[in-house]
């Protein structure tokens, strides 16, 4: 067997965010398919106390403590992720000599604690692998004004511009130099490929899709009567839904502005929004009853919220892939997406299985969406077709596995694992 350790620095809880569910996704794939047999993996993530979860024999997840966690930098919302802001992590590191091949997914404790390690080990170095999940600079940018709002309020705004624009450069920069010490890289989309086969070259970059649980997320004709029951949400006009963090990272104030000139122009649309952020507020303020925040919610819950509505509006340009159109398309929403948005990549015909909104401006986006609260015969069209596309052209988790992750972890172990010749690591705890 070779053992791979998968490093996702990010805090594991109920409601956390897309790129801790894709591992989770990954980890019960592997420990289901006969495919995945000759593989030991354990996945690491932050947890508030060092526990392990074994899955099957072989699988495991893994979860240490941070050093140095970010969560006392966290909005009031407490929207953000929580990850490791130390330059080490000792338990990591004692735990890491076990695996023969160690796979970054971040930018912080975890990886960098890695990528040194392995330089220290230049005679039977460990095979390096990288995923990119999300554009962690671009976060960090939007994140440096809503610190710099909270922390010096009253200040210029252009105190915020360069906090954000030195913490986007910093983190960038970060990122490529942990990339670049890694032999392989992976992201979620063609065009994420090329762009970064320009830098790193075409043979260290390569596809790492994102799958969908067909089984959870599809239509349910029962589930709008249930969330009216449930959240008294209107049921007699269309229902736009939004499913992230409520913050500018994702476009809700662009979302926002469109609804409210939609109001302004007689449509009787209604905002359900499933997350928490900074934008929670200036929602209520600008929608009031015409909005229904729901909150933080879990997967088998969320799932029933997407078939309850007609329209996913989706303006987020920070997705590496944005597992939620293709969960809220599997579900037989019509998504509405910004044009050049790496999301737009789970559409096979934009314009019949999807809209497209060809400018990040609120009369743009409320010109689309009022296209569909006027057309019911188009949207339940595109209902359709986007159930079509997901049962068609959407990858399960464990097609991904079999396709897109094994082989290269398999190529990486039999180019010479540090353990190569020693049994199988035993799990930490």
């Amino acid at each position: 067997m070779s053992s791979v350790a998968v490093l996702v620095e990010l805090l594991r809880r109920e409601m956390s965010g897309g790129q801790v569910k894709c591992w989770e996704h990954f980890a019960h794939s592997a420990a289901r398919l006969p495919a995945a047999g000759d593989l030991d993996l354990t996945v690491y993530f932050l947890g508030e106390r060092e526990h392990v979860e074994h899955l099957a024999p072989h699988v495991r997840l893994v979860m240490l403590r941070p050093v140095l966690s970010s969560a006392p930098t966290r909005s009031a919302d407490s929207a953000e992720d929580v990850c490791d802001l130390a330059p080490h992590h000792p338990r990591l590191a004692a735990l890491l000599p076990r695996h023969d091949v160690w796979h970054l997914t971040h930018s912080f404790a975890f990886a960098a604690t890695a990528v040194r390690l392995a330089r220290r080990q230049p005679a039977r170095p460990p095979r390096l692998l990288a995923s990119v999940h999300t554009d962690v600079p671009l976060l960090a940018s939007v994140y440096a004004r809503y610190l710099a709002d909270r922390w010096l309020p009253g200040s210029h705004p252009a105190v915020g511009d360069l906090l954000a624009d030195r913490a986007e450069r910093a983190l960038r920069r970060r990122r490529d130099r942990l990339l670049h010490a890694c032999e392989k890289v992976l992201v979620p989309t063609p065009e994420a490929r090329a762009e970064l086969a320009a830098v790193l070259g075409p043979h260290r970059v390569a596809l790492l899709r994102r799958g969908t649980d067909h089984a959870r997320f599809r239509p349910d004709d029962g589930a709008r009567t249930w969330l009216a029951r449930t959240y008294g949400v209107p049921v007699d006009r269309p229902l736009v839904l939004f499913a992230g963090r409520l913050d500018a990272t994702k476009g809700v104030p662009l979302l926002t502005e469109s609804l409210r000139l939609l109001r302004d122009r007689g449509r009787a649309v209604h905002l359900v929004a499933a997350g928490s952020g900074a934008e929670e507020p200036a929602i209520r303020r600008t929608l009031g009853p015409d909005a229904t925040l729901l909150g933080p919610v879990p997967q088998d819950r969320l799932a029933r919220v997407y078939a309850a509505c007609d329209i996913f509006a989706f303006p987020s340009r920070t997705e590496t892939s944005g597992n939620v159109v293709a969960e809220a398309m599997a579900s037989g929403l019509a998504v509405v997406l910004p044009e050049g948005a790496r999301t737009t990549s789970w559409l096979t015909a934009p314009g019949r299985d999807g809209v497209v909104v060809p400018a990040d401006e609120p009369g743009a986006w409320a010109d689309a969406l009022c296209a569909l609260a006027d057309d019911p015969e188009r949207r339940e069209a595109l209902r359709g077709a986007a159930a079509a596309t997901a049962r068609r052209a959407h990858p399960t988790w464990d097609r991904v596995l079999e396709e897109d992750l094994l082989p290269i972890w398999a190529a990486a172990a039999d180019r010479g694992p540090v353990g190569a010749g020693r049994a199988v690591p035993r799990a930490p705890g």
